[in-house]
């Protein structure tokens, strides 16, 4: 596939003008996939300043971005206009500290963490050790507090901790937030297994409540119930909800304002890209976020005055 010349300039002119710049899906302020988001939260942890490119609003960039790069997945961050990898490769440079001298940054020591095991945690985990391997025990958490516990090649750069006599190797951003940590080894229905309790971990978000377009019409009848529209300035030019907000800058600072129980809606042309906003949002700290089931495809049906595309 042969990179359209325009598409070219653009992507080019992102990149000299942005010292960081990563293309995504969504925005810093509302990634819309998980690997998008692992990567902006990992920038946000390191305080720097980046720009965004969402390649969900425009097709072309999505997909000249694959080639301009020679790299076929998204999101894909450049800094000092050089391309540095996708998700896995960006989460692996931030745990060794290579992202943060690459960006520039400089990060403040990690103090060891303290981590509590049990007499059974440890006893498992010695009898599963395999004599004479190099293989550590290898503790990793990542910015969704993800806890992993695995046998594998020590890491540059790692922390060791001793915890009841068993050591754990851990990655600088680990470290950070396993300060606390309790490990144990528990018996259930299902069998044994480890149990682990972060204290440094967030609360579970809200659920997302699933609405029909009926639904949504009856919650509406609440003045105080929010309806924003996660689609592009383009389909809204095809179709709109009048009640509906939509989610641009402006839209945005409206939203995270609001009180964090506002009943909030979101919506998009089938309702998988509001899913993601109603998830992004629930995350956020809002209790009561719903999401129309269908989009504004399924509205229409209810509604002659909306047109279908």
């Amino acid at each position: 596939m042969q990179l359209d010349p325009t598409v070219k300039t653009t992507i080019e002119t992102l990149i000299q003008k942005n010292r960081v710049v990563l293309f995504m899906k969504g925005n810093k302020s509302f990634p819309q996939c998980g690997f998008s988001s692992t990567v902006v939260g990992i920038l946000k942890e390191l305080g720097t300043e980046f720009e965004t490119a969402n390649v969900l609003s425009d097709p072309a960039l999505r997909d000249g971005i694959k080639v301009f790069s020679d790299w076929p997945t998204i999101p894909q961050l450049y800094v000092n206009g050089e391309f540095v990898g996708g998700c896995d490769i960006v989460r692996e440079m931030h745990a060794t500290g290579e992202l943060a001298k690459l960006i520039g940054v400089k990060v403040a020591p990690v103090a060891p963490p303290t981590i509590v095991m049990s007499d059974k945690a440890a006893g498992a985990f010695k009898e599963a050790a395999e004599p004479g391997s190099e293989d550590v025990l290898r503790l990793e958490i990542d910015a969704a507090f993800r806890v992993d516990l695995f046998f594998g090649p020590k890491a540059p750069g790692d922390l060791v901790v001793q915890a009841n006599g068993v050591a754990l190797s851990l990655d600088a951003a680990s470290a950070k937030r396993a300060n606390g940590l309790s490990i144990d080894y528990v018996d259930g229905p299902d069998g044994s297994g480890f149990k682990i309790e972060n204290p440094n971990a967030p609360k579970p978000p809200a659920a997302v409540k699933k609405l029909s377009a009926g639904d949504v019409q009856k919650l509406l009848e609440s003045p105080e119930v929010m309806l924003f529209d996660v689609r592009t300035e383009a389909e809204r030019a095809l179709a709109k909800i009048d009640r509906a907000i939509f989610l641009d800058a402006a839209g945005k600072a409206k939203l995270e304002a609001l009180p964090k129980d506002t009943a909030i809606v979101f919506h998009c042309h089938h309702g998988v890209r509001s899913l993601a906003a109603a998830t992004h949002y629930a995350g956020q700290g809002f209790t009561r976020v719903h999401n129309l089931e269908g989009g504004i495809d399924a509205w229409s049906s209810l509604d002659p005055s909306v047109p279908r595309y």
